[in-house]
């Protein structure tokens, strides 16, 4: 099966954060590619890559980039499918620069931002987005939704019985 979601990258660099949404759709069993495509140093194969994914079955891109961030804006510009922005935390500004830069895209070309580093999330949307149409993806994505309930339920019980003091004390470290 080719890949559905493609998640990508200006710099191998941002692959430590970028892979938690590989890491995510795995989990829920979407297939994904992971690519590196400069909007800078790579322009041409970032208007290849972007006019071409629709064509190779690609249905959700999620871009990460750091500093001034023009990754995913440039994608979003070349593509009608959905661009999710992932601000990396670069050495400057702490990533703030680079959310203001995804956040901030003009009227008609919008790119879906989420937090700073925040790659997993920008798998769970996708993974939400290929939900509205696939009824097995949307059902995978509810499971996990009921795993993270019951694992706070769970902890909560634990924190209830225990007290603050044992809990910290059990879990640290």
């Amino acid at each position: 099966m080719s890949a559905r979601v493609s998640v990508m990258m200006g710099s191998d660099s941002d692959l430590s954060i970028m892979v938690e949404a590989c890491s995510i759709l795995d989990q829920l069993g979407i297939e994904n590619e992971t690519v590196i495509v400069s909007a800078h140093r790579t322009p041409h194969r970032a208007v290849e890559f972007a006019q071409g994914a629709a064509d190779r079955g690609i249905e959700v891109i999620i871009a990460g980039a750091g500093g001034a961030a023009h990754l995913p804006g440039v994608i979003a510009a070349l593509t009608d499918l959905p661009v999710i922005g992932v601000p990396v935390r670069g050495s400057s500004l702490d990533g703030l620069d680079s959310l203001l830069s995804i956040v901030q895209m003009p009227r008609g070309i919008p790119v879906a931002t989420v937090g700073i580093d925040n790659a997993r999330n920008a798998g769970l949307l996708a993974a939400r987005i290929i939900g509205v149409a696939d009824a097995e993806v949307r059902a995978r994505v509810s499971a996990y939704r009921t795993e993270l309930e019951a694992g706070v339920i769970s902890k909560a019980d634990e924190l209830a019985e225990k007290g603050p003091f044992r809990y910290l004390k059990d879990h640290a470290k």
